[in-house]
C-alpha cells in the first residue's frame, strides 16, 4: 500500500489528544490560600482557552486548544469539589492547615504545613494531607513521636 493512503499522526494532532490530568480520589481539602490559588488557576485556564479560540484557526494549532481545554476541565473539577477548611486555633494537635515543626532522628529540624494536594510544594515547606508524612502526623500532639520511613520523628511545635 502506498503511504499516500495511510494517515500518519503528526505531533500537533497527537498533542490535540492530550489525556486528562488525573483527579485524586481523596477529598479535595483546601486552605484559604489553596482555594484562592485554584480560583486563579481556573481563571488562567479560562483565559488560555479563550486565547486559543481567538488566536486563529483551531485546526492550525490544536495543541494550544487541547492543552487549554484539558487544564480548564481539571481546574473546574478541582474547584467544584474543593472543601475549604478554615484554620483553627493552635492547641498543640496536628490538623489540616497546621504548620508542624519536627525533629528527625538524624538531627534535622524541619517545618511543614499540611495543605491540599494541589497546593503542596515540599521544597517550599508544604505537604499534602495524603502524604505519608502528613498521615503520620495528623492527630498527634506536641511531644509525640512517630515512625516514618524507618526513622523516628518528634513533634516540637504546632502552629
Amino acid at each position: 500500500m502506498s503511504v499516500a493512503f495511510t494517515k500518519e499522526q503528526d505531533a500537533e494532532s497527537a498533542a490535540a489528544d492530550l489525556p486528562d490530568r488525573p483527579i485524586s480520589p481523596h477529598p479535595n481539602l483546601v486552605t484559604p490560600a489553596g482555594l484562592a490559588a485554584l480560583d486563579a488557576a481556573l481563571g488562567l485556564a479560562r483565559a488560555a482557552r479563550m486565547a486559543a479560540q481567538t488566536a486563529g484557526d483551531v485546526n492550525v494549532d490544536r495543541t494550544a486548544m487541547a492543552r487549554a481545554t484539558r487544564d480548564l476541565r481539571y481546574y473546574a473539577a478541582r474547584r467544584a469539589t474543593a472543601q475549604l477548611v478554615e484554620p483553627e486555633p493552635a492547641n498543640g494537635v496536628v490538623r489540616f492547615g497546621a504548620s508542624v515543626t519536627l525533629d528527625r532522628q538524624d538531627g534535622r529540624r524541619q517545618t511543614f504545613q499540611i495543605v491540599g494536594e494541589d497546593e503542596a510544594e515540599p521544597a517550599r515547606g508544604s505537604v499534602s494531607h495524603v502524604s505519608p508524612l502528613a498521615r503520620a502526623l495528623l492527630g498527634k500532639r506536641v511531644g509525640d513521636t512517630t515512625a516514618l520511613a524507618g526513622q523516628e520523628i518528634e513533634i516540637i511545635a504546632v502552629a
